[in-house]
């Protein structure tokens, strides 16, 4: 060793520090690069061989390149929704193509990997990097969101179309009022279910509750007039001027009918005549049904029992009449004399339901009984569905109370569903369906039955078309029965599966690696799953061009799957610290001028080695 291996020695230092200097100036310039990881200087000596230790001199030197590729750089946001970035360990896995065809790009099947995620849509409807590599993951299968394969592919979604999907579920969610505000409760007699808010199957040619349900036998309602002015109350003899007068004082009247007076019984006339004698009264069914009218209020009466099945009774104290429906029909009394009908202690006209209903539940509402079932139910909202071709129907939906636990034991709070069939149904055409289901309250409010959580409505069919079988789901506590001030049902969730066709108008990344598309039917759907890779030997890949690497034998082949996660709408910055590069600088160039001097003094020992021999 001597002067000249020193000299060599400050040449390799000088290349060294160049060496340093070149990764300084890299890191530096590639401060704002997306996914750069900086190029750190690993510095060795090299030592001379020697005998002894006493005679080992140190040596020269050489620089490596150390990566920090497994170093992070900062994530930040990014206001484009394909930007993605990766949180902890992870690669993208990329390819670069290698040339078009009929403008289509070509790619060589070789994977490299990048943690530069400023992907964008190209023309094509490929996510490319700021760099040209082309993203690579699993499609998965839009309507079920599972992927379809395993392997990744370099991902494309130009004119992505999505088919229509038959409405198959609806989510609901509602509390119904414990009594329901319906037109028909304020003027339905008290005691009764329609008085509670409910629906009187009376009402109702066809019986609309779910279908095969028994009927409650139709039953007699009573309807009681006014105290009766009677001969009683006038004392003094019974003459003729007192027409329709019998013994005092339950059956006769102060006041007078005349010939041509009528009273019409639930459509059947009952006519006064005057023939002088009651010899002129007919009985009911030979017409026309005559009552002379020096007849008595008795023989009236026995006429509308004759019609009705139920005779009316008098008041024997006070004269009022009790009228009933019996159970073939509702009572209807109207009369063309105000005065002498308003003596018998009833208005010129006069109604009254039978309780009960009639008839096996049918499950349906008929045209004809469209008015009385909007008056005795209340709105359960609407939803657009669509059938397998995607044509929207309005799903409207009807909440009725069929029975309530305020008319005492054993009834029950419960409650119908309909969904509207038809909504120009006429006649006997079918408006309303049942959905064939008793929804039965306790009397906290809860939901008693049914026990689980959905039912299946079988072939809805809304104005001709067929949406088939659709799930009615509640959820937990979907459907409850609590006190409303208003009586309307309060609907919380409303929501069904189905939609139209449509045409892919933009894509996004979200956080779960997920690429979603925005279809022009306003859906968003997955379209593919971004897969990450990671290596054993992370630091020791090959830097490639624009932010990728490729596996080497030292960084293993890639592994699928990585603990890192994905972050949509950000960005990967470089992990470049520029105060430890610039300290870094420093340090570079005071070594590269030792160097120098190093050069300078074994230079001046040479020369006066030589002037030696001068």
């Amino acid at each position: 060793m001597g002067i000249f291996d020193a000299l060599t020695t400050a040449v390799g230092g000088l290349q060294a520090q160049s060496f340093s200097l070149q990764n300084i100036s890299g890191n530096i310039a590639n401060a704002s690069t997306v996914g750069y990881k900086g190029i750190n200087t690993s510095f060795e000596d090299l030592i001379p061989d020697a005998t002894t230790p006493s005679r080992q001199v140190s040596g020269g030197v050489t620089a490596y390149a150390q990566a920090t590729i497994s170093t992070s750089g900062t994530v930040s946001a990014s206001t484009v929704a394909t930007n993605m970035a990766i949180n902890g360990d992870g690669f993208f896995s990329v390819q670069a193509s290698t040339g078009t065809v009929d403008n289509q790009p070509v790619f060589s099947g070789i994977t490299d990997y990048t943690r530069a995620g400023d992907f964008q849509v190209n023309a094509n409807g490929n996510l490319v990097n700021g760099a040209g590599y082309y993203l690579m993951g699993v499609t998965v299968d839009s309507k079920t969101g599972n992927p379809t394969g395993n392997v990744p592919q370099v991902l494309q979604f130009q004119n992505n179309f999505v088919p229509a999907q038959a409405t198959s579920s609806i989510q609901y969610a509602a509390n119904l009022p414990t009594v329901p505000a319906t037109t028909a409760s304020t003027t339905a007699a008290a005691g009764t279910i329609t008085g509670y808010g409910g629906l009187n199957t009376a009402d109702f040619t066809q019986n609309p509750l779910v279908l095969g349900t028994p009927a409650t036998p139709f039953g007699d309602n009573a309807v009681t007039g006014s105290a009766a002015l009677n001969q009683a109350a006038t004392p003094g003899p019974i003459t003729a001027a007192t027409l329709l007068s019998g013994t005092a004082p339950s059956n006769s009247l102060t006041s007078s009918f005349v010939a041509g007076n009528t009273i019409t019984v639930d459509g059947q006339v009952i006519n006064f005549v005057n023939t002088g004698s009651t010899a002129g009264t007919t009985a009911v069914g030979v017409t026309p049904i005559n009552i002379d009218i020096s007849d008595t209020v008795g023989t009236l009466l026995g006429k509308i029992a004759a019609i009705t099945g139920v005779a009316p009774t008098i008041n024997a104290s006070t004269g009022a009449i009790t009228l009933h429906t019996g159970t073939a029909a509702n009572l209807s009394v109207a009369s063309n004399n105000a005065s002498a009908f308003g003596a018998l202690g009833f208005p010129t006209t006069m109604t009254a339901a039978r309780t009960g209903g009639g008839g096996i539940g049918t499950g349906f509402v008929i045209g004809n009984d469209l008015t009385a079932f909007n008056n005795e139910s209340i709105s359960g909202g609407a939803v657009t569905g669509y059938n397998a071709a995607g044509t929207p129907v309005n799903v409207q939906l009807r909440w009725v109370k069929s029975d309530s636990a305020a008319l005492g034991s054993p009834h029950q709070d419960t409650w119908n569903l309909f969904y509207q069939t038809d909504p120009t149904a006429t006649g006997t055409q079918v408006g309303w369906v049942n959905v064939g289901q008793n929804f039965t309250f306790n009397s906290n409010g809860s939901l008693s039955s049914p026990s689980g959580t959905a039912i299946t409505i079988p072939g809805v069919t809304v104005s001709g078309q067929s949406l088939g079988n659709v799930s009615f789901n509640l959820g937990s506590n979907g459907l409850t029965q609590f006190a409303s001030t208003g009586g309307t049902a309060t609907i919380n969730t409303i929501q069904q599966n189905g939609y139209a066709a449509g045409q892919l108008q933009s894509v996004a990344i979200n956080n779960n690696g997920l690429v979603v598309g925005t279809f022009s039917n306003g859906q968003n759907l997955d379209l593919a799953s971004v897969t990450l890779s990671h290596f054993n030997g992370t630091n020791y890949l090959q830097a490639l061009n624009g932010e990728a690497y490729a596996p080497t034998e030292q960084s293993g082949a890639a592994i699928a799957g990585a603990s890192g996660t994905i972050s949509g709408s950000s960005l990967e910055g470089s992990n470049t610290d520029i105060a430890d590069q610039f300290t870094k600088l420093i340090v570079t160039q005071q070594a590269y001028s030792a160097n120098t001097k190093v050069i300078t003094t074994a230079n001046d020992m040479v020369q006066s080695l030589l002037a030696v021999l001068r």
